[in-house]
């Protein structure tokens, strides 16, 4: 019983080592001196040309006007919240399944 437990046991370490050390990733073939990848430095100047159209950092001239774009700011996230919990509360899916609990209930 027990040398057959130890084959078991030695396979299964020797399965185990084959896994850890097998190539999990295997790279694409290097690519020759003279070849250029066009597309690399297409997204390459893609990525960079919201840098090129860069405008100036703006201050603000008081505190006041900080304060102001801080309110408008607050006022229309306070809407846009406003207006998820209006559509989630008129969704008419969950005023069926509701009418539909309150009849199973009856």
């Amino acid at each position: 019983m027990a040398r057959s437990s130890s084959a078991v046991l030695a396979v299964a370490v020797l399965v185990a080592v084959a896994f850890v050390t097998a190539p999990s990733f295997v790279a694409p073939p290097l690519a020759r001196a003279g070849d250029l990848d066009f597309r690399a430095a297409a997204l390459g100047a893609a990525g960079l040309a919201p840098l090129a159209v860069e405008q100036p950092a703006m201050a603000y001239d008081s505190v006041v006007a900080m304060l102001q774009s801080w309110l408008v700011g607050g006022t229309v996230l306070t809407v846009i919240f406003a207006a998820a919990i209006i559509a989630a509360a008129a969704n008419p899916l969950t005023k069926r399944r509701q009418e539909v609990q309150n009849m199973m209930k009856k």
